[in-house]
């Protein structure tokens, strides 16, 4: 793939956003909301990877979580008279559930930058597989 037809940062985000291929934006990249397609139905792409190879998305799921609870109980500190007890259940909660609705956006945001900094991994690698 050529420099000039590198997917930019906007356009990936806004595919992950919508949990779509990073790389065409159109095939799906989960057919539940925990299971991942194997592959793009639409460009091919490559969603099963190595062992290991989406442990990073935990840093974009766990990074949110932080922020986000953290930029809470500053707002609760500030805001509300609530006590202590409240605002720890309420982000207690928060840090419980909102990982687990996050997954499929951490996951979409961890291979999509695999693709923003290597897009020819994909190529790369279907090509050396067929080879073999």
């Amino acid at each position: 793939m050529s420099e000039d037809q590198r997917t930019g940062l906007g356009t990936i985000l806004w595919r992950c956003l919508r949990v779509r291929c990073p790389r065409c934006g159109v095939g799906k990249m989960f057919s539940g909301y925990f299971r991942m397609n194997p592959e793009c139905e639409t460009c091919q792409a490559r969603f099963a990877r190595g062992q290991g190879f989406y442990l990073g998305s935990i840093y974009f799921n766990y990074g949110l979580t932080a922020l986000l609870v953290t930029a809470g109980y500053l707002a609760m500190f500030l805001l509300t008279s609530w006590s202590e007890p409240v605002k720890l259940g309420i982000l207690g909660a928060f840090t419980l559930l909102f990982p687990l609705w996050f997954f499929r956006y951490a996951r979409c945001l961890w291979y999509g930058m695999d693709h923003l900094f290597d897009p020819d991994s994909d190529a790369d690698r279907d090509n050396r597989a067929l080879h073999q």
